[in-house]
C-alpha cells in the first residue's frame, strides 16, 4: 500500500511538473493568407491579372497595438495583395481574411508588376538580381511597397521600414528608396515618411527590420534602430531632427561558422548580418542597453543607447569598445527576432534551427544555464520568423515555413503559417527566466 501511494504522489509531482512550461497557444492559422476584399470583382480581377497569387503572400512580422494585430507581407514574389495588414482581435475565426492598413490605396503598387520565374538558390536573397531602379514618384506618401517588420512604440505610433523593393526573388524592382513611414494609430494618418539616404545604403544593403527607442512622456525625441543584415550596419535616426546616419561595428557581421541551417528538412547556408534588435529598461543614469545580434550567429552584444545616439562619437573612431559581448546562445542557437519584456525583465527570442521560443532574464549571466526553453515544436513552430511582447503582457509569435516557402514549394493542403501567443509570466514559470 505504502509503495502504491508513493508512486502516486510521483506521478500527481510529475505531472505538475510537467504542466509548469505553459505552451503556447495557436491564435490563428492559415494555409493560404485570404484579404478583405473591397468586392469579390476586386479580387477576382487581381487574381486574373496576376496582382494576387495566394501561394506567393507569405506572413513574416507580427506586432499588436490594442484590438489591431498587425501582419506584414513582404513582397517576395509578385502577386502580394497588400504587404501591411491587421486582423481586429475580436475575431472568433481560426483563419481570418486580412485587412490591408491604412487602406488598400496604401498598398496598391504604383507600377505593374507580372510573375517572373523565382530565382531561389542557397543564398536565397543574396544571389538574387540587383533590383532595376523603377523612377517612381508616389502620389502618395503613406503608399508601403514592401515590409518585413514593424514596430509600435509607446506614444502609439506605428514604425515601418518599407524597403521599396517589389518581386526580391524574380524581377526585383526598387520602386521608392528604404524608408521610414510613421502612422498616427489613433487617426490612422501618416505622421512622416522619412527617405534614408542612398549615401548610407551600399549595394548589399537589405533593411528588414526596425526598433523603436521612445519614452511615452518624449515622443518627440524618439529614435529608431535600423539595422542592415546585408552591408552589416545600423541606420540611427532621430525623429526630433528628422536625420539618419549610419553606425558600423564588427559585432554587426556575421559568424562564418554559424552560416548554416536546417529548418523543417531544407538545409541552406545564409551570411545575415545584424538583424535582432530589443532596447532594455530606463536606467537610474536614464541610458537604455539595446540589445543586439546577427542572424548567422549565437553570440548576442550591447550597447549603450546613448552611444548610439551620439553621432560624433559612435562614428569618431573611439567607440569601439562600448559595445559589449553579453554571451553565446550556444550550438544551433540562430535567432530571427528578440523582444523585451520590461514587467518581467525578460529578453524573448526565436530559435530557428530548433523551432523553438527561449528566453534569457537580463539580470542574470548569459549563459546556456540561464537561457530557458519556452516552447519548442516541430509542428507549429517551424521557422519563428518574428515575435513581439504586447502591453498587456502578452508574447505574439508569428512562424512560417520561410525556408520551405523560398527554396521548395509549401504544401497547400497543409497549415503553413501560424500566429501563438502566451501570457509572459506563465510562459517563463520553471524556466531559469523566472524571478
Amino acid at each position: 500500500m505504502y509503495t502504491v501511494k508513493v508512486l502516486a504522489l510521483c506521478l500527481i509531482s510529475c505531472c505538475c511538473c510537467l504542466g509548469i512550461n505553459a505552451k503556447l497557444e495557436e491564435r490563428f492559422s492559415w494555409t493560404q493568407l485570404t484579404f478583405d476584399w473591397p468586392s469579390a470583382e476586386t479580387e477576382t480581377e487581381a487574381k486574373t491579372s496576376g496582382h494576387y497569387i495566394a501561394e506567393n503572400n507569405l506572413p513574416l512580422g507580427v506586432e499588436r497595438w490594442e484590438n489591431k494585430l498587425f501582419v506584414t507581407v513582404p513582397r517576395w514574389k509578385a502577386g502580394v495583395a497588400a504587404t501591411l495588414n491587421y486582423i481586429d482581435l475580436s475575431t472568433s475565426e481560426k483563419s481570418p481574411k486580412l485587412h490591408p492598413y491604412p487602406s488598400w490605396e496604401a498598398n496598391k503598387l504604383p507600377i505593374d508588376v507580372q510573375p517572373q520565374e523565382q530565382k531561389t538558390p542557397a543564398g536565397g536573397r543574396l544571389d538574387a538580381e540587383k533590383a532595376q531602379d523603377a523612377g517612381i514618384q508616389l502620389l502618395d506618401n503613406a503608399t508601403i511597397i514592401s515590409t518585413f517588420r514593424i514596430q509600435v512604440d509607446a506614444c502609439d505610433r506605428l514604425w515601418v521600414l518599407d524597403t521599396g523593393l517589389a518581386d526580391i526573388l524574380g524581377n526585383p524592382k526598387q520602386i521608392t528608396p528604404n524608408s521610414i513611414l510613421v502612422f498616427d494609430l489613433k487617426t490612422d494618418q501618416l505622421l512622416r515618411r522619412f527617405a534614408i539616404p542612398a549615401e548610407q545604403t551600399k549595394d548589399e544593403t537589405f533593411f528588414a527590420n526596425i526598433m523603436v527607442d521612445v519614452e511615452r512622456e518624449q515622443c518627440d525625441d524618439a529614435f529608431a534602430y535600423v539595422p542592415d543584415l546585408g552591408a552589416y550596419g545600423v541606420i540611427v535616426y532621430s525623429y526630433r531632427d528628422n536625420k539618419s546616419y549610419r553606425v558600423k561595428h564588427n559585432y554587426f557581421h556575421f559568424d562564418p561558422l554559424q552560416g548554416d541551417f536546417n529548418v523543417g528538412g531544407v538545409n541552406f547556408q545564409w551570411t545575415d548580418g545584424v538583424f535582432a534588435l530589443a532596447v532594455g529598461p530606463l536606467k537610474p543614469d536614464h541610458t537604455k542597453d539595446v540589445y543586439f545580434h546577427a542572424l548567422a550567429s549565437t553570440k548576442e552584444f550591447k550597447v549603450s543607447n546613448r552611444v548610439l545616439q551620439n553621432e560624433s562619437h559612435v562614428n569618431g573612431g573611439e567607440s569601439y569598445h562600448d559595445f559589449k559581448l553579453v554571451g553565446d546562445r550556444g550550438m544551433n542557437g540562430q535567432s530571427t527576432a528578440e523582444a523585451y519584456d520590461k514587467e518581467t525583465g525578460v529578453l524573448f527570442y526565436t530559435q530557428v534551427n530548433k523551432d523553438a521560443i527561449a528566453c534569457w532574464n537580463i539580470n542574470r549571466p548569459y549563459t546556456a544555464d540561464t537561457q530557458g526553453l519556452i516552447d519548442s515544436d516541430s509542428h507549429t513552430l517551424v521557422f519563428p520568423n518574428d515575435l513581439k511582447v504586447d502591453s498587456t503582457g502578452s508574447l505574439w509569435v508569428l512562424s512560417d515555413r520561410m525556408p520551405t516557402f523560398m527554396y521548395k514549394e509549401l504544401d497547400q493542403t497543409a497549415v503553413n503559417y501560424r500566429i501563438l501567443t502566451g501570457k509572459n509570466r506563465d510562459l517563463i514559470k520553471g524556466t531559469p527566466c523566472e524571478q
